[in-house]
C-alpha cells in the first residue's frame, strides 16, 4: 500500500472523527433547547408573578426597591453567601470547606458556587491552580498506573492457570463492578440521606463531579438549614480524588476503544491492491519471492 493511500485514509479519517464531534455538539445543543427553554420560560415567569404578589401584598414597597433587593441577594449568592437563614450560617471558609474549594481548583471541577473575593485569594488562587492542575494530573496518572499494574499482574497470574481468557474478562468486569458500587452507586444513596435529594439527584451530582463537569447546581454540604459533621465535605473532596482516577480510566477505556472503531476500516486491505511481490534483488533470479498481503 503506498504511502499516498495510507496520508489519504488518515486524512479521512480524521474528518469523520471532526465532523462526527460537531454533529455531536449540534445534537446536543438541540436536544438541551427542546428539553430545558419551555421549562426556563415557566420558571421565569413564575418568578416575575411572585415578584407582583409580593408588591402587591407589600404596598409600601415600589419595582426599584425590590428590583435593588434582588440585586442584593444575587451578588451575596455570587459570592457564596446563601441567603437563606442568618449570620449564624457556618463559615464557607473554615478548614472543612476551604479543603474541599482547594480540592475543586486542582481537579478543575470549579462548581462556581464559591470563589475567592480578595485579590491576595485571587492571586493566590492562579498560583496555586498553576502547579496544583499539573500535580493533580501526574497524581492520577500515577494512581491509574499502580490500578492498571495490580490488574496487568493478576493477569499474569491468570495464565500461568491456563484460564487466561476467562479470567480476564472476569477480572475487567469485577473491576468495573466495584468501581461502579463504590464510586456511582453508593455515594448518591449517602448524599441524599444526608442533604435531602433524591437518589436521581444524587446520581446526577455524582457524575457531574467525577467527569469534572461541575455546574455548581448541586454541591454538597451548603444547606443552612442542616448540621454537617465537621469533616463531611473533606471526606467528600477524598472521595473525588479517586473518583476521578477511576472514572479517567474508564474514559481513557472508551476513547480507545472508540478510536479503534474508527480506524477498524483503515486495517482492511485495499481491494485495488491484493499483494505485493518482493525480491531480494535482481541478480540472483533463483531467490525464491516473498508474497506479502497489503
Amino acid at each position: 500500500m503506498s504511502y499516498l493511500t495510507v496520508c489519504n485514509r488518515q486524512l479521512s479519517w480524521t474528518l469523520t472523527l471532526v465532523l462526527g464531534y460537531l454533529f455531536y455538539l449540534l445534537l446536543g445543543a438541540m436536544v438541551f433547547q427542546l428539553l430545558e427553554k419551555q421549562a426556563e420560560a415557566q420558571s421565569r415567569n413564575q418568578f416575575q408573578m411572585k415578584k407582583l404578589m409580593f408588591l402587591q401584598n407589600y404596598t409600601c414597597l415600589d419595582r426599584q426597591a425590590l428590583e435593588q433587593f434582588v440585586q442584593v441577594i444575587m451578588e451575596a449568592w455570587e459570592k457564596g453567601v446563601n441567603p437563606e437563614g442568618n449570620s449564624t450560617n457556618p463559615s464557607n471558609w473554615d478548614f472543612s470547606n476551604s479543603f474541599f474549594f482547594a480540592g475543586t481548583v486542582v481537579t478543575t471541577i470549579g462548581y462556581g458556587n464559591l470563589a475567592p473575593s480578595t485579590v491576595a485569594g485571587q492571586v493566590f488562587c492562579v498560583f496555586y491552580a498553576l502547579f496544583g492542575v499539573p500535580l493533580n494530573l501526574a497524581f492520577l496518572n500515577r494512581l491509574g498506573k499502580g490500578l492498571s499494574t495490580h490488574l496487568i499482574d493478576l493477569d499474569t497470574w491468570v495464565h500461568k492457570s491456563g484460564r487466561a481468557q476467562v479470567m480476564k474478562t472476569l477480572t475487567m468486569v469485577l473491576f468495573l463492578m466495584a468501581g461502579t458500587l463504590l464510586f456511582l452507586v453508593f455515594p448518591p444513596m449517602i448524599f441524599s440521606y444526608v442533604e435531602g435529594w433524591s437518589y436521581g439527584e444524587g446520581f446526577y451530582f455524582t457524575f457531574i463531579t467525577l467527569s469534572t463537569i461541575g455546574f455548581g447546581d448541586y454541591v454538597v454540604g451548603t444547606d443552612p438549614s442542616k448540621h454537617y459533621i465537621s469533616v463531611y465535605r473533606s471526606l467528600a473532596a477524598i472521595w473525588i480524588v479517586f473518583g476521578l482516577a477511576w472514572l479517567a480510566l474508564i474514559f481513557n477505556l472508551g476513547a480507545n476503544l472508540m478510536e479503534k472503531f474508527l480506524q477498524f476500516n483503515k486495517q482492511k486491505p485495499d481491494p485495488g491492491i491484493t499483494e505485493v511481490t518482493i525480491s531480494k534483488g535482481e541478480d540472483n533470479p533463483d531467490q525464491p519471492r516473498i508474497h506479502i498481503p497489503s
